[in-house]
Order: C-alpha cells, then structure tokens, then sequence
C-alpha cells in the first residue's frame, strides 16, 4: 500500500488545521465600499433576471473579480451561522462617443448642452447565490466620483455582508450589472466542514458530528468513524463527478463505532466519504481524500473503458473526470504503431460519460480510438474489431482536396502519407496503379469525406494471394534445382558416406608380414577408410592381371581424391633398387598375386615426373626397417613409421578437416591395439608356437 495513503490518516485525524472566522453579530445584511465610493444595499430580495447584453452609451462599471471569506453570523455567542462575504470588484468600460456634427463643424456653440466629460457614474450590481436549498439574489448600488473614472481602469471594490450557507455546502455565485453589458461573472465553492473550521463551540449542528479517519493495512483501506458508542449515523461513498451531479457508489445507516474495510483498487480521485448523525437538519460532512494520489489516479484509468454506440457513436465511460484528449487512428496489422488521422477527428478534448459522435461515413475494424492525458496515451481501443471483425489488411488512402476542385491521393504507411505515383519502395508505391484503378471501380469503401477531403480503405487481399502464389513458385522452382544437386551428387556423397579411399601397395615378403598388413587394412576400415588391398581382391587380381588390376584401383582411388600407400618392406626396398637399377624386376621372381612389383612401373613415373606429392604417403614398421633404407627418391612424399608415428599417419589418410576433437585419439589407441599382436608375431624367430590372434591371408581373402 502506498506510503501517502498510510499518511493520510494523519492528515485527517481529529487535529485537522481550522480557520479562525471573523464574528458577526445580528441578522441584518450590509454593504461597504472601496473608500472613495459611495454604495447602498436595496431593501430585500430581488427576481435574478440578467436580461441580454446591451452595448454600452458611454463608460460604465462592470464586475471584473469576484472574491469571498468565511465569517459567522452570530446570534449568540454559541449560536452562529456559516455565512460567505463577497467581493465585487469594478472596473470602467468604454469611452464617451463625439458626435459627428462636432467633428465636421467644430465644438458646440452652447456650452450648456455639452454632456460633461468627467461626471460620476453610478451602476446597479447584482449579486446571486445559490447553495442547497437556499437561493438568493440582491441589488447594490455603487456611485463613482468623476475623479476616479478612468476609461480601462479599476476604481474598487463593493462588499456584500453576508449569504448563509451550510457547512460543508457548495456555494455558487454569480454578478452582474443591469442593465448588462458583459457576461456575469461566476464563482464555485465548495465549503469547509466542521473538521476545517473553528466553530465547534459555535454552531449547533457540528457539536455531535462523528470523527472520520483513513488509514491503510496492506492492500485494504480503512476508513475509521470515531462515534460514542450506540449513536446512529449514516456513511456514503459517492463519486464527485464535474460533469453531472453526484454519482452514489454505496450508502449505510450504521451505528458507532465502526470501521469500514475498502481494497485499494477502489479507490479513484473523485471518491468522497460522507458523514452524518440520523437526526433532523443534521449537517453532513464531506471528504474527498484521494484527490491527488497518483495511485488513485492510476486506478482511474485502469477501470476507463471506451464503449461504442452505433452507429457511429462512442463514449468514455469513467467514476471521474478525466483531462483526455481522444482522437482517431489507423492500426494495420501486424503490430506497430496507430497512426493518427488529423483531417476526420482532431485532437479534442473528452467529456467523461457524455455520447460522442465519429464524424465517419462507415466503420473499419483498423479505426481505433487514442485517449491521452497530456502527451502520455492512456488507453487505444479499436472499437469496430468486435463487430465487423479482427484487422484487415486495408490500405488507407488519403485524398486531399484543394482550390479549382485540385485532387491529389497519398496512401498511409508508417513513414507517413506517401504518393501513389512514386518511386518509393513502398508496398502502396509499387501497386499504386493498380490501387487507383480499384478506387475508380468502387472497389474501395469511402471511411469519411468532406470539402477538404476523403478517406478510402482499399483492400489488397487480392495482391496478397499473387504475392503469395509467387512465393510458393518460387519455392516449387528451388525444390526442383535442390533435388536435380542431389542427383549429381548422389555418387559423391555414397562414396562419402563409405569414406576417403586408400590403395594399399606392399611387398609379399612372407607369411607373417601379409597377416600385418592384413590387420592394418582391417583396423582402417574402422576409421572408417575405404581400403583396398589385393589380399581381398585375389580373384580379381587373377582374372585381370596385377598390372591392370593396379592401373584401375589407382585410377578410381585418385578420382576419388584418396591417397595410395606404399608400404616399405625389406623386400620392397628390395624391388625398388632393382627397379631403379635396371629398370625391370627379374621375371619370376615374385608371385602372380604380388602387385607391388608389377606396380612399380607406373609409381616410379610420379615420383620421377614430381606428381606424388598430395596423393602418395609412405610407411614401414619400425621394428622391421630402418629409416635409412628407404629410397631417396620415395621421400618426396611423407615417410611415417607405424606405430610411433601413427597419428600423423591416420591425419594424413582422412584428409584436412574430417577429424573432430578426442576422434584422432580414441583410432590412434584402437589401430595401435590391433596391430601390435601381429606386429609381435612378425617378430617371433622360426619355429616358434604362435598364440592369440592370428590373421593371415586366407583369413582376408574375399574370394
């Protein structure tokens, strides 16, 4: 609960600050007047007929401020009246006419018929008050001397002793002249209770009026009546409208003490509590306490609410009034902002629960109603979406009419009113010919027109669904190009799915050595690797000959963008010196299914002519070849021995980019832990038992 509500209860507990009144004595009226004037109060009431304003013969005396003070009437020293003083002030209207004749033939020959220009003036004042249930209305009479009549000047004052009222009354008053020559002038005030005044020990009627008090208690206000215990009183709650008389919201006979709980969202500016003893002419006291709570005000706009009232009427229907400027607005949809329609509603001040009328030919479910308070919005409310349905996407066009029936049509975007025929980038822009053409066929609903100009909304679901048509060929036309890339593909990425290709080219020194190469291949499979090998492809090695078979498998591997290993060997270090000796190898040296001497002939070319770099790699086993015996010319292309150097080796088979981060790891240990069994066998003397693992060539013929 906010703090100034807590503090409020303080503010209006039983020590309120009062105001000390100037005593009367006796029931007759008076009237005195600025020294200088002369004035005189006319016996007895007088009928307020104010008549029509005349012009002036001359100067007069007009009211020009109305003040007033709080005095009490007494007619004894505990019996006395709440009565209001009044001021009149006065001023000098107007100026004495030359006749014409005057100004043509000069000043009068007869000085006796010269009206004098400096003569007092006297004026008959009226003053009238009305406060429930009492009206009254008197006549004072004021003379000016000449000296002091000073056309445009004020000669004073008149005072009117006194008008009763009661306590806590609103007083309404009202002066002017008669004859009149201005509009009267008006005075509204509301009256102090007894809480506001020092007049306890004087008038009656506030002796027994009950004490009331506000505090707050979390979400709940209290207000808190302070009555003897048993005494009978009533309690309202009312809504102190401006506009319009009182509003009751709840009323009770209640007996003291008591304690009435509120919750705080009830509470608004113009909530006034008012108190009263049940017995006759008991005078009621009036509070409003949350004129200015910024809470309060904040509830008021929360409980505000626009009603629409067909066919074209509308209203702000609030328990207080309300400082709003309302004014029409266009909201597309899709969000953004309303955009303001100057030309069929201004903006213009409300009038709380009074009906207002839309200057507008038809509705639309995209008008909507702005209300602001000062340059803050309160509240937008599109009152046409219940009945004529949610946002369309209209485009609102603006015409503007000017002299010699000068026409020119904008359409509303969200930079502004932009021309049809333009070269914006603007939807409206783009189709402005197409929407001139459904404004010339009626296709366009008229919102508002009048002699400075109209207001269209033309609909644009039409283009909407041709915009949309072309989205969806479009992407009907990308789907085909997609699936025609997949198709080129599809060889690529099945051959991608399998892996990168590695030719495998070794020398078949003995038995124990194919089992290792055989594991090597098996292991990279895993990785996985496409590997071929011509241990796994004996029957076609027979059927199409070591020479060919190599001429093939290193064709498809290179398109492929795989890599040919050579595995160096003691025997292969040994064929690759008689090659580079004598250019051949001894025929029958090796057997059929050995492909690693019939290759040679087309690897020495490569590494002859500089093509291996990037599509060979070399390897050999570190505990069965030196480093050294490999050939000078085969280092051109990066030697690793196996399998101290295996990552590097597994790096280079799967190409830049194919390893993830832990994935080179996680092969290295997996391929280190298959070759090692067959590695120790290669390495056993002759003779000896072999155990574990055994894999040799019949083991990998895929034949």
């Amino acid at each position: 609960m906010p703090v100034p509500w807590f503090l409020l209860s303080f503010a209006l507990g039983p020590s309120p600050v009062v105001l000390s009144l100037e005593r009367l004595v006796g029931p007759q009226d008076a009237a005195h007047c600025s020294p200088g004037l002369s004035c005189h109060l006319w016996g007895g009431d007088m009928l307020c007929l104010p008549g029509n304003i005349v012009s002036a013969p001359g100067p007069v005396l007009v009211p020009t401020r109305l003040q007033t003070e709080l005095v009490l009437r007494c007619y004894q020293e505990t019996d006395c009246d709440l009565c209001v003083r009044v001021a009149v002030h006065l001023a000098v209207r107007g100026h004495w006419e030359e006749p014409e004749d005057e100004e043509q033939f000069g000043r009068a020959a007869d000085p006796d018929l010269e009206e004098p220009k400096n003569a007092s003036l006297q004026a008959q004042v009226v003053l009238s008050f009305q406060a429930y249930p009492t009206a009254r209305c008197v006549l004072l009479e004021v003379q000016v001397p000449a000296a002091l009549v000073q056309p445009g000047q004020s000669v004073g004052s008149v005072v009117f002793d006194c008008f009763e009222a009661a306590v806590g009354a609103e007083v309404r008053i009202w002066s002017y002249t008669q004859p009149r020559y201005e509009k009267e002038l008006n005075f509204t005030q509301q009256l102090p209770d007894c809480r506001g005044l020092e007049v306890q020990d004087s008038i009656q009627s506030c002796w027994a009026l009950p004490s009331l008090s506000v505090s707050a208690d979390g979400e709940d206000v209290h207000l808190v009546l302070d009555v003897s215990e048993g005494q009978r009183f009533g309690l309202s709650l009312y809504w102190n409208q401006v506009q319009g008389p009182t509003k009751p919201w709840w009323h009770r006979n209640l007996t003291g003490p008591q304690t009435i709980t509120l919750n705080h969202t009830d509470l608004v500016p113009c909530l006034c509590i008012q108190v009263w003893p049940l017995e006759p002419d008991s005078v009621r006291t009036s509070i409003c306490p949350f004129t200015n709570d910024s809470h309060a005000h904040r509830n008021l706009w929360r409980v505000a609410r626009l009603q629409l009232l067909p066919p074209r009427g509308w209203r702000l229907n609030a328990p207080c009034s309300l400082p709003a400027e309302a004014t029409l607005c266009w909201q597309a949809p899709g969000g953004g902002p309303c955009q303001s329609l100057v030309p069929p509603l201004p903006r213009e001040n409300v009038t709380v629960n009074k009906a207002l009328e839309f200057p507008l030919l038809k509705g639309h479910p995209n008008l909507c109603v702005q209300v602001s308070s000062g340059e803050k919005l309160q509240m937008q409310e599109c009152l046409w979406s219940d009945s004529l349905g949610p946002l369309k996407d209209d485009k609102l066009l603006v015409e503007t009419r000017g002299p010699q029936d000068n026409r020119s049509l904008c359409a509303l975007e969200p930079s502004g009113c932009a021309p049809l025929l333009s070269t914006a980038s603007t939807r409206a822009a783009r189709l402005g010919e197409q929407l001139l053409q459904d404004l010339q066929s009626g296709q366009c609903l008229q919102l508002w027109d009048d002699d400075l100009g109209a207001l269209w909304a033309c609909p644009m679901d039409k283009y909407i669904h041709q915009r949309w048509a072309l989205v969806w060929l479009a992407c009907l036309l990308f789907a085909a190009v997609l699936f025609i890339l997949l198709l080129l593909k599809k060889d690529h990425v099945k051959g991608a799915a399998r892996g990168r290709a590695a030719l495998l080219l070794y020398s078949a020194d003995d038995a124990g050595f194919e089992r290792l190469v055989g594991t090597l291949a098996s292991a990279l499979c895993q990785l996985p690797l496409r590997v071929v090998v011509d241990l796994w492809s004996r029957r076609e090695l027979s059927a199409q000959g070591s020479l060919a078979w190599f001429h093939a498998q290193r064709l498809q591997t290179l398109q492929e963008g795989g890599m040919v290993v050579l595995l160096f060997s003691p025997g292969a270090v040994a064929l690759c010196h008689e090659w580079l000796q004598d250019g051949t190898s001894a025929p029958g040296a090796h057997r059929p299914h050995d492909a690693f001497s019939a290759s040679l002939s087309c690897v020495l070319p490569d590494f002859l002519q500089g093509r291996a770099p990037g599509r060979y790699i070399g390897a050999y086993f570190d505990s069965l070849l030196c480093p050294d015996a490999v050939p000078t010319l085969f280092r051109a292309v990066p030697v690793l021995a196996l399998p101290s150097q295996l990552p590097d080796f597994l790096r280079t088979l799967q190409g830049p980019g194919a390893t993830r981060p832990g994935w080179l790891r996680d092969r290295v240990e997996q391929v280190s832990r298959a070759l090692q069994p067959a590695l120790d066998s290669c390495l056993r003397p002759p003779g000896t038992q072999e155990t574990g693992f055994e894999m040799g060539p019949e083991a990998g013929d895929r034949t």
